[in-house]
């Protein structure tokens, strides 16, 4: 078996529930096949979110070439389009150099955007959010979705009052475009230019992942995991309303610094949200079509994948 290919004309994605073992199986499948990896990690974009997201460490980063890692601060939000543009961006310029390029990551969102496509949606406004910010602190965000409903019911019936991400920017793209965001969702879309070979760890033994899920948790409070969020804290432009800091595990450690929960209702919050988000990841991947499926980081059986695909030349 060659350990780089010699042509290529494909993509590998490697995907699965949190705590899956998906980082080391594209490691070792990247040093098989002298492939780069484009992280699909919500949380890994970002500059000091380290611990927490499970990020490479700095050997690892230097024996395989990775990207969209470090590449923003929290307070400049990440959106699925901009991962689309870059991945794909990429993809382009890895292949250019005779290498396989490997997506590897959690973050559905990033992984269904670059599959399906992705409607052109207008860029972010900071006036218009922090209006609507402003409406929400004063009035509460029952009373930004009953807005919502007016001018999207559509959008109103999805998106829950309870997640202000997207209810500020279902709200901002409207006052943006006049058009409501459901009816650019439907609006045709580009499909991802280059074929895919999509690959996904999905664990048979969910027991088996929660305890992985809470082995590796308390890891990263020993690592340091509070003492980083406490960091993110002290940064004038950080808040707890930014998407970075609502990823799992960060937002149940601001709130233990700020005094709103104790530290076992910390640890216990965020085990139940990283066991949920787990589930939310294992139920997205049910519906994907001509996915080959891994019971656990098995590099023997994911490099038959690869060789008997039509990714490789």
């Amino acid at each position: 078996m060659p350990e780089r290919p010699v042509s290529l004309k494909g993509v590998l994605v490697i995907t699965g529930p949190t705590a899956s073992g998906k980082s080391q199986l594209t490691l070792e499948l990247a040093r098989h096949l002298g492939a780069e990896i484009i992280s699909a990690d919500s949380a890994q974009v970002y500059r000091g979110m380290d611990i927490g997201s499970a990020k490479p460490d700095v050997a690892t980063l230097a024996e395989v070439k990775h990207h969209l890692i470090d590449i923003r601060d929290p307070d400049d939000p990440y959106s699925a389009a901009e991962f689309r543009k870059d991945s794909i961006a990429l993809v382009s310029r890895i292949q250019s150099e005779g290498k396989l390029a490997i997506i590897s990551g959690g973050t559905m969102l990033y992984l269904k955007g670059l599959k399906e496509g992705l409607a052109e949606l207008p860029a972010a406004d900071p006036d218009i959010r922090a209006e609507i910010l402003r409406q929400a602190e004063e009035h509460g965000w029952a009373h930004v979705h009953q807005e919502l409903a007016r001018v999207d019911p559509e959008s109103s019936k999805r998106i829950r009052p309870t997640d202000p991400q997207r209810l500020q920017r279902a709200i901002e793209v409207f006052r943006l475009t006049g058009v409501p965001l459901s009816r650019l969702h439907r609006q045709s879309v580009e499909a991802c230019p280059f074929p895919l070979l999509e690959m996904a760890i999905i664990p048979d033994d969910r027991l088996a992942l929660h305890q992985t899920i809470e082995a590796r948790f308390r890891e990263m409070l020993k690592a340091g995991f509070v003492e980083e969020v406490q960091m993110l804290r002290e940064k004038p432009r950080i808040h707890a309303h930014l998407p970075a800091i609502k990823a799992v595990g960060y937002r149940q450690i601001w709130s233990f610094l700020e005094g709103e929960i104790d530290e076992q209702t910390m640890i216990k919050s965020a085990l139940a949200a990283t066991r949920q988000l787990a589930k939310r990841q294992h139920t997205w991947l049910r519906s994907w079509k001509n996915l080959n499926l891994l019971a656990e980081p098995n590099t023997q059986q994911a490099l038959k994948f690869v060789i008997n695909s039509t990714i490789l030349e």
